[in-house]
């Protein structure tokens, strides 16, 4: 898997021929380092100032995929002129338009219920961080105990296994985190799709990401063309097609690409 900013020069080319280019980024782990606590995550001054500038561009149409909630995606970048996405793509909002998934919306009551049994079987362990972001859960263990891990994905997965089994919601894991979701054919990929639909004009998508849950997104990516690329050590298995090894390196793409 080449490195992108060797093969720049070839993938430059490829940027610079395209009519416009939808431009796509994961928050956590890609445009910010990973933090222990994630109200902790902050942009890069010089990440917002190069992401900040596509938004000035007219070659480009820029935005954040996260799992993030849209609304705590949108306030940490902060951004005006960027398209947001959160909650996995869940919802989503832009220049001229918002979308909230219909059938997610419908099961906010049941994951909120879900969310206060969470917090109250795992308050007894360590480092533990709940995080009910509206239309998704996230139990966050970065500061828990290596040693109690063990038990805290068993607890969780007994206290989501009814709402599994009933077919309303399903489960993710990520990067020290575990995730409930509504149970619907939806993820990142299938907003990158939902984008592209609203962007006709755009002849060229890129995204980048860290983790499995932006493995959908590379695949829609790439069976449309695009440039998908992995952030992290070249030795984690990823579909994507080039990797940068950390977020200081994809603001460092950022900068190229104001440059084009």
């Amino acid at each position: 898997m080449p490195h992108l900013l060797s093969v720049w020069p070839s993938v430059s080319r490829r940027i610079t021929g395209a009519e416009r280019v939808l431009a796509l980024f994961d928050f956590d782990g890609t445009l910010a380092p990973i933090v222990d606590r994630p109200e902790l995550a902050a942009l890069p001054p010089r990440t917002r100032e190069h992401l900040s500038g596509l938004t000035e561009r007219y070659r480009f149409i820029a935005g954040v995929v996260s799992g993030r909630g849209l609304e705590d995606v949108s306030t940490k970048v902060g951004i005006p002129g960027l398209v947001y996405s959160g909650n996995h793509g869940f919802e989503m909002a832009g220049p001229g338009f918002s979308f909230v998934h219909p059938q997610a919306g419908q099961l906010r009551e049941v994951q909120r219920e879900l969310f206060q049994e969470l917090a109250e079987s795992l308050a007894d362990i360590p480092g533990v961080l709940v995080e009910d972001k509206g239309l998704t859960l996230s139990v966050h263990y970065r500061l828990t105990p290596e040693g109690l891990a063990p038990d805290l994905r068993r607890r969780f997965q007994n206290l989501v296994k009814p709402y599994v089994d009933s077919g309303a919601l399903r489960t993710a894991s990520g990067k020290m985190v575990l995730e409930v979701r509504p149970n619907l054919d939806w993820g990142k990929g299938r907003a990158i799709a939902e984008l592209q639909r609203r962007f006709p004009d755009e002849t060229l998508t890129m995204f980048f990401g860290d983790d499995a849950t932006d493995e959908d997104g590379f695949a829609v990516v790439q069976e449309g063309d695009g440039i998908a690329v992995f952030v992290g050590a070249a030795r984690q298995p990823t579909t994507a097609l080039y990797r940068v090894d950390s977020p200081a390196e994809v603001g460092e793409v950022l900068g190229l690409l104001n440059e084009l």
